[in-house]
């Protein structure tokens, strides 16, 4: 017992950094549903059940228009297809997890995948536990700053103007920060175009199914195309 609540104590040490990130953003996307009209219960449901982050705002935000599955799959694996990539530097780390294995894949998130990769757990205690008890306090950690989000907005009726842009506002600021980091900006010009060009070819309702199936296209040649080149 005294070996378990070392580890727990080890991994609210490690995550405590996640803990003030995700409680605030937690309260953003909570008062963004709120502002949406939904009871605080909803931000608190798929807070638990999708734990996508940026994804739940943009699902948030569909559940309002007409609703389109094929959209939500399509637009869900187009924002979390970067997770596959440092999700196998973890297969080795996560092989022998036994049933913990599940929780810590479907709880692996940018943080929490920093977390565990980089740790050094002390020869004393479990890898695996701790890896386990890191996944579940990032998870509890959203989870409950969703739920003070939608609880208190629910509570004392906060209407925060303005809050129904902020994944409008995300996305500009992580793609001008993806653009000026990266060397060539193909891509990002590109995906601009295509965009532009599936909404005047095929119009609002079809567009942006035509824009991520035309993104994933061209991610799939100019990778090819690069490791042809490294060859």
């Amino acid at each position: 017992m005294k070996k378990l609540d070392g580890e727990f104590r080890f991994a609210l040490g490690k995550s405590m950094p996640v803990l003030l990130g995700y409680v605030t953003l937690g309260l953003g996307y909570g008062l963004y549903m709120h502002n949406l009209g939904f009871s605080f219960w909803y931000p608190t449901l798929m807070a638990l059940t999708i734990y996508g982050g940026s994804v739940e705002f943009v699902i948030a935000n569909m559940l309002v228009q007409h609703f389109n599955p094929l959209n939500v799959l399509l637009i869900t694996l187009v924002v979390g297809f970067r997770q596959s990539f440092y999700a196998l530097s973890m297969l080795k780390q996560y092989r022998h997890a036994g049933w913990r294995k599940w929780l810590l894949i479907f709880g692996l998130t940018d943080e929490t995948f920093v977390i565990n990769h980089y740790t050094k757990v002390p020869q004393e205690m479990s890898q695996v536990k701790v890896n386990t008890w890191i996944t579940v306090l990032d998870w509890g950690y959203w989870v409950l700053g969703a739920f003070l989000g939608g609880f208190l907005g629910s509570v004392f009726q906060l209407q925060v103007k303005g809050l129904d842009f902020v994944m409008t506002a995300l996305f500009i600021v992580l793609a001008l920060d993806q653009f000026l980091q990266e060397k060539s900006h193909v891509s990002s010009i590109s995906g601009v175009l295509i965009t532009i060009i599936s909404l005047l070819a095929v119009g609002k309702k079809y567009f942006l199914i035509v824009t991520l199936l035309l993104l994933v296209a061209e991610y799939y040649y100019l990778t090819r195309r690069h490791a042809k080149g490294d060859d």
